[in-house]
């Protein structure tokens, strides 16, 4: 997670504000397509009390020139609650959103399109969980943050990507039902020998990278340091140098500072990393979120303007589902 532009009020001249893009784009396409948008959105966030969450993925002129917090889901979740503001915009998808709202339930929660989802999200329904419960009783449920609250509520730890196998080797158990993302299962149970009982949900963006892929990329750049998100197929990820989180990925970039990076994962995070680390060649294989990109920065600024729209959990769901996240959060 990072804090970025020095809180909710701060404005700021188009040119300080451009600059953060300028490696990626013209001042005239900015000035064109976006300037005014950003503008309207400090002024509104000020006028809102309202803070913008965005995740990696985002587009660069929503991650570097209106965002106030960035990171992954749950970092964008937890440090929310840090915030003085009235008001969070989940420049993100809908799960994310609800994570939002259960670990802030006094705030305001705003998804700009609420047709923003998820594959892995809406592969599984509460229903599938207590079956899958009654059929292996008595075996925890690990749940990715990458789900609905009723989910959540019939979970006992969630997980993120980066600490899912801290999370399951805490449990101390020779075997765990881990949901939705069977590859992210499948990774886990690679690195811990613990025997994860999976479903078979899978990213939209992540699935679709092949081990063919990689190594063709391998034969084009020999010098290439590839870095595969957890999402991906097993055999992805035996392609890869470094396997990890998003928040995992950007760290690696600028400690490591490898000359030249393949990430693979939601393209954005390349154009993202690419201005925060000009020292590294990026190799971009483009594989695109359709539901991120969703997220526009004239749907912010609609957003903020009407209040629209508004994240609701339902009132039984809200203790469980929180719950889950705090057990997380406690390991």
């Amino acid at each position: 997670m990072e804090s970025i532009m020095g809180g909710p009020n701060a404005l700021q001249s188009r040119d300080r504000l451009y600059e953060p893009v300028s490696r990626l784009m013209a001042w005239e396409d900015w000035e064109r397509l976006y300037a005014d948008d950003i503008e309207a959105i400090l002024r509104l966030k000020q006028e809102r009390n309202a803070v913008i969450l965005a995740h990696n993925y985002q587009t660069p002129e929503i991650f570097h020139c209106v965002a106030d917090i960035r990171g992954d889901s749950l970092a964008l979740a937890r440090d929310a609650q840090n915030l003085d503001a009235d008001v969070i915009v989940m420049a993100g998808v809908h799960f994310m959103a609800e994570t939002a709202k259960l670990m802030n339930p006094d705030k305001t929660v705003l998804i700009p399109d609420e047709r923003a989802g998820c594959s892995l999200a809406e592969s599984i329904t509460a229903e599938d969980v207590r079956k899958m419960k009654e059929r292996y009783p008595g075996v925890p449920v690990v749940t990715y943050v990458n789900s609905t609250a009723d989910v959540k509520a019939e979970t006992d730890v969630c997980c993120t990507s980066g600490n899912a196998k801290r999370v399951v080797e805490s449990l101390n158990v020779p075997r765990v039902i881990m949901i939705p993302d069977e590859f992210l299962a499948q990774n886990i149970q690679n690195e811990t020998g613990i025997e994860m009982l999976t479903w078979p949900g899978h990213c939209e963006v992540h699935e679709r990278f092949t081990p063919q892929e990689i190594r063709q990329y391998r034969r084009m750049h020999p010098d290439v340091t590839v870095i595969a998100h957890p999402e991906c197929p097993p055999e992805v990820v035996a392609e890869a140098d470094y396997s990890g989180s998003t928040a995992n990925m950007i760290d690696y970039v600028a400690t490591q500072k490898p000359e030249k990076v393949l990430l693979v994962t939601e393209c954005s995070m390349s154009d993202n990393l690419a201005t925060l680390n000009p020292e590294t060649e990026f190799v971009r294989p483009c594989n695109l979120c359709p539901h991120m990109k969703r997220i526009t920065l004239a749907g912010i600024r609609r957003a903020l303007e009407n209040m629209e729209t508004p994240v609701t959990i339902p009132s039984a769901l809200e203790a469980p589902a929180r719950a889950a996240v705090e057990r997380m959060l406690a390991i």
